[in-house]
């Protein structure tokens, strides 16, 4: 083989985007196999570099490995559900969508009549549909600060035992409309109310039975703490979900599957 068509692990991660972590876990499922140097050392041809673009891809689509083994294999029975599940996140992003197109079409009627947007009208058009902004005085052990934070995305906070992490997160939760602040008493009030939306909501039950399916062939030990978790990722509404130690109440094969 000409070593110019073939790449390393660290290579044919920063080509395909993933991490070289998941390039392992798919070997070691089975699903690609590297070519090896004579000295032993992993590679990348074309070959499996095609195949581990159609793995991420599936993967996005929200299969689990054991599912994109099947797929692969040409067993079509988990595509349904997860299909579904897929519609079911392009409709809440199409109705985002519709949201800003008619704030958009708002704003040109009152600059038709002569009344221009102010500044802050025109920001809030830049961001996605329902960010908020937070702004607050940071509370102890910052000493009242000023805090900001636009253009809101996934966030993690991180830090050492005392630093004030779930105070700065809970004081977020505080100021977002309609956020949900999941503490680590994964058995408290919103856990209760999680699971009544559980009981009470058939589609969002379906989508958490779909994904515990989906983490449990990954490794993941079911649990009503995974439960209540997968409930708050799950339910469409609050819009921003704020969670004090992601991880809280999942063992090391459950917390595996869930990062991967």
């Amino acid at each position: 083989m000409t070593s110019a068509h073939y790449l390393s692990p660290s290579e044919a991660s920063e080509r395909l985007g993933i991490s070289q972590k998941a390039l392992r876990l798919y070997e070691q499922r089975g699903l690609v196999t590297p070519v090896r140097t004579a000295a032993g050392w992993r590679t990348y041809g074309p070959v499996q570099m095609t195949r581990i673009a159609e793995i991420a891809a599936l993967r996005a689509l929200g299969l689990s490995l054991a599912q994109i083994a099947r797929v692969l294999k040409g067993e079509p029975q988990d595509l349904e559900p997860v299909l579904a599940a897929h519609h079911a996140r392009l409709k809440l992003e199409a109705r985002r969508v519709t949201e800003t197109i008619e704030r958009v079409r708002t704003l040109r009627a009152e600059l038709a009549d002569g009344r221009p947007p102010g500044t802050e009208s025109l920001i809030r058009l830049a961001q996605p549909a329902g960010d908020p902004v937070v702004s607050f005085d940071l509370p102890w052990p910052w000493g009242g600060e000023r805090f900001e934070l636009r253009d809101i995305r996934r966030l993690y906070f991180i830090g050492p035992l005392g630093s004030g992490k779930t105070r700065l997160a809970r004081e977020i939760a505080k100021r977002l409309p309609g956020a949900l602040f999941l503490d680590l008493d994964r058995a408290g009030d919103d856990a209760s109310e999680l699971n009544r939306q559980l009981s009470a909501d058939e589609e969002l039950r379906a989508r958490v039975d779909l994904v515990l399916a989906w983490l449990a062939e990954d490794g993941a030990t079911p649990s009503p703490d995974l439960t209540v978790l997968l409930a708050a990722l799950e339910a469409e509404g609050p819009r921003v979900l704020v969670i004090d130690m992601i991880e809280q109440g999942l063992d090391r094969a459950t917390q595996e599957a869930l990062i991967a």
